[in-house]
């Protein structure tokens, strides 16, 4: 049996830049570190030391074992970028979960790295235990990776990356962003981070002053108010307390996280279109066209839905409890007004329904959101239209469609047909997650919610999502986020990646 030297230096490209975002990854974990000596929470401390210290060790590792064919200038494909951000994100859940598994506050270390992989792809849906009572530290480690998570761990090694790197798009696309906001993929990395940090101080200084004002201490309103920022702005769902949005029994800070997170859900190319001045980007973009319509039809459906079983009689709580409930799943950030039960004692089959079918369509493509995205939505509707158009047109019109999404696109077949792919591996992803709560005996309104929040990354909860739940459904729900937060594509590549690998050995032996 003979390995080539092509297959090797293959697998030594992908062992290289896994590497290389793992160690960024590890650097990270300074952060909680920090926070920890600085708070004298000794425990976390060292759990958070032991953990940087195993990450660091694999990282490097993977980094000398693939330098040799890195320092040759190799040949990056498509293949490489893509698995090398599907194996990435896949190693990373295991080793960002030892600082859960150490502090004694999830069951498993499967219940750990389901929390991991909840934060890394933005769904904030939880199995770690007391949350009242975590530590500051770990606290902040479970909304980094959310926030790290909505950028991507890609993007942030790009940022650091040295230059000259070639073949650095290719591993940009893989993690499920293809906007290039300028020609070099590395400076839009850098944008995409720069855009970021400006909202992180806007946003915690907005909830900072709010959380003093509703009667948080100084100290504990500032770790709230970024804690909470971490999680709006990237769509991640996340809170520091157990009763999530609800603990702070305040209408202003729920308006300044609702404009957050609209904010976070939107095309990081349109805000920065924004930033340059071009304002008609927000008006003329195909998303915000897309995501206004379908909110507003949701909304309005839901208001006059509820409205029946009087459930939220005046204008505040209907605000609070089914405006604010609908656009958290709209954008797939998963912050609950309400407990995870009122939706299935109090909002009906029609109001579940409804946030069944937001959560899966989700926000705007290259955010921090998750679903199969309003710009797809847009393409495949403006498809249909277009459709339509050319039968009852003249045969001889030769008539170019396009649609608008920072700049005039052609809207070609393979344009919609991709789209159409992706949202039907949604739709199936979906579906085998409801026949597998139903097989598991939660009842079908409950288990559609349920997949609809893991598939579209959303977070929000009816009641299924429990340590107590079947381990084979941890397991689904694992790998559903992971493939909905990637879009298929990198998993996809991997795995075939994976089993030609296995198949030449197979056939070598």
């Amino acid at each position: 049996m003979k390995i080539t030297n092509k297959a090797v230096s293959s697998i030594e490209i992908i062992i290289y830049y896994t590497g290389y975002i793992i160690l960024g990854m590890a650097s990270l974990m300074l952060i909680p570190i920090l926070t920890s000596l600085l708070l004298a929470e000794w425990s976390p401390l060292l759990d958070f030391i032991t953990s940087m210290s195993i990450t660091m060790l694999v990282g490097c590792s993977m980094v000398l074992l693939g330098k040799r064919t890195h320092q040759r200038s190799a040949n990056i494909q498509w293949k490489h970028g893509f698995v090398a951000a599907a194996l990435s994100w896949l190693l990373l859940t295991f080793l960002c979960a030892i600082p859960y598994l150490l502090s004694g506050h999830t069951n498993s270390y499967l219940d750990a790295c389901f929390d991991v992989m909840s934060g890394f792809t933005t769904t904030g849906l939880s199995l770690t235990q007391d949350l009242d009572h975590l530590s500051v530290g770990l606290n902040m480690w479970r909304h980094i990776l959310t926030f790290i998570g909505g950028q991507g761990m890609v993007v942030l090694a790009l940022s650091f990356m040295a230059k000259g790197t070639s073949g650095a798009y290719k591993f940009y696309v893989g993690e499920a962003k293809d906007i290039e906001l300028v020609p070099n993929v590395k400076g839009t990395a850098r944008i995409i981070w720069k855009i970021s940090l400006v909202y992180l101080i806007i946003g915690t200084l907005a909830l900072w002053i709010d959380g003093i004002m509703i009667g948080l201490k100084p100290l504990s309103a500032f770790f709230h108010a970024l804690f909470i920022f971490f999680s709006s702005w990237s769509t991640g769902g996340f809170a520091p307390m157990s009763n999530n949005i609800m603990y702070y029994h305040s209408l202003s800070y729920e308006t300044v996280t609702l404009v957050i997170f609209i904010l976070g859900s939107l095309n990081f190319g349109l805000h920065y279109a924004i930033w340059k001045g071009n304002r008609n980007e927000l008006i003329k973009n195909i998303e915000t066209q897309s995501f206004l319509v379908t909110s507003f039809l949701a909304c309005v459906l839901a208001l006059f839905g509820l409205s029946k079983l009087n459930v939220y009689p005046d204008a505040v709580s209907a605000f609070r409890r089914i405006i604010y409930n609908v656009l958290s799943a709209h954008t797939t950030t998963g912050f609950g007004s309400i407990y995870a039960r009122q939706f299935a004692l109090e909002w009906g089959d029609f109001g579940i329904f409804i946030m069944i079918i937001v959560m899966l369509i989700g926000g705007s493509a290259c955010s921090t959101a998750g679903g199969f995205k309003g710009l797809r939505v847009g393409i495949v509707f403006k498809g249909l239209l277009r459709d339509v158009k050319k039968i009852l047109s003249s045969e001889r019109n030769m008539r170019v469609f396009k649609y608008h999404h920072i700049k005039d696109n052609i809207l070609s077949d393979e344009i919609i047909c991709s789209s159409s792919i992706i949202i039907i591996c949604y739709i199936v992803l979906f579906s085998t997650g409801t026949l597998l709560g139903v097989y598991y005996g939660y009842p079908l309104a409950s288990s559609a919610f349920e997949s609809a929040s893991v598939t579209g990354n959303v977070g929000l909860s009816i009641g299924v999502t429990a340590p107590t739940m079947p381990a084979f459904l941890k397991i689904y729900y694992i790998l559903a986020m992971y493939m909905g937060r990637l879009e298929f594509l990198s998993i996809f590549t991997l795995i075939g990646y994976a089993m030609g690998g296995i198949k030449k050995l197979w056939v070598k032996s």
